[in-house]
């Protein structure tokens, strides 16, 4: 009996570790959802700490106990739109095929993502608020630099498939590709009549064959 009663101890022990990491999880869940709302309805400096616990259902304590501020707050619900969107476009190139298969999907990707309003607001967010700190700048900039390795991994794999150089850094390559994505959506966001969500993918489109070409069949390796 003794043994038996141990080895439900030692069963119990080692539950409690995942039960407090789901635990933790859901908790910083609801925190980012509420904060998505609060941010994308007040913008970030303006938003407060009392409506993002408050629309998450806890307390600034609970607030206190996953985040140190608003800032990391904002980080973290970036980073995971970054690893979502990363996610899913790996999964899209796994099923492309060959090489050009693989460029020819990462494009049509492209001329979607200004479809995302969530991420391009998120975006504009954070860019006014490192603009507006000039003394956090630096900080900042090198935190949204990671945030944006992966894309850039993925981008660099898929050039040195196609035996390609660009004629600038492919860190200024994607910067660009990502700011005409996000422009074009918020434009289309304050007058739609003078720029149609239709046309947006076509105009990505263009812009992704200007600043990195579309290989032709030829090109297969």
């Amino acid at each position: 009996m003794p043994a038996v009663l141990s080895r439900k101890r030692l069963i119990r022990s080692a539950s409690r570790p995942r039960r407090q990491a789901e635990r933790t999880e859901a908790t910083r869940q609801r925190l980012l959802q509420a904060a998505e709302c609060i941010f994308a309805r007040d913008g970030f400096e303006a938003s407060r700490l009392e409506d993002i616990v408050a629309r998450a259902g806890y307390t600034r304590g609970a607030f206190y106990a996953h985040y140190d501020s608003k800032e990391d707050l904002l980080f973290d619900l970036m980073e995971r739109f970054v690893n979502e969107k990363v996610g899913n476009l790996r999964a899209i190139l796994a099923q492309a095929g060959d090489s050009v298969g693989r460029w020819q999907a990462l494009r049509a990707y492209y001329s979607r993502m200004a479809c995302d309003r969530r991420w391009a607001l998120l975006s504009m967010e954070f860019k006014l608020f490192a603009i507006r700190h000039p003394a956090a700048r630096q900080r900042l900039a090198l935190r949204y630099r990671r945030l944006r390795e992966p894309g850039l991994t993925l981008m660099t794999q898929l050039l040195e498939e196609q035996g390609r150089d660009l004629p600038v850094s492919i860190h200024a390559a994607t910067v660009a590709l990502g700011a005409a994505a996000n422009s074009l959506l918020i434009e289309s966001l304050v007058d739609h009549k003078a720029l149609s969500e239709k046309e947006i993918p076509i105009l990505l489109s263009l812009v992704f064959d200007a600043v990195l070409g579309m290989p032709s069949r030829t090109d297969r390796r």
